[in-house]
């Protein structure tokens, strides 16, 4: 009988995904630390703690575009619907001034975060 390797992963989906760790063992960071404020997000090649490797081959986060996109459209609707909520009487370009603001805002996170969430549903 063939043992098989179980591989034990720190933490749940959704609290990997959000602090940015690993996808093998949960752990590792994915991406460096900013040095600077207005610094663009840069990957590690791999995890330090299991070497697991994070870029596959070329183009492979093509696919966290449309995962990337999808947030933003979530934000956005949501945002729309708050602001319908709370302020009903807000002027159509105002509302759509507001939510390009929000989007932009979390475009940097997006971005971060599509990557290791397509990581996460294509693992190998």
């Amino acid at each position: 009988m063939m043992k098989e390797k179980i591989k034990k992963v720190k933490g749940s989906l959704i609290s990997r995904i959000l602090k940015e760790k690993c996808p093998n063992c949960g752990e590792g960071e994915v991406y460096e630390k900013k040095k600077k404020f207005f610094q663009l997000p840069v990957m590690k090649e791999e995890c330090n703690n299991c070497h697991y490797h994070f870029d596959r081959e070329p183009g492979y986060f093509l696919g966290a575009m449309y995962i990337s996109y999808g947030l933003a459209v979530f934000q956005g609707i949501v945002t729309f619907i708050l602001l319908y909520m709370v302020f009903p009487d807000l002027p159509t370009i105002a509302v759509v001034l507001i939510i390009l603001a929000v989007i932009c805002l979390f475009s940097l996170k997006n971005y971060k975060l599509s990557r290791i969430i397509y990581m996460h549903i294509f693992p190998e």
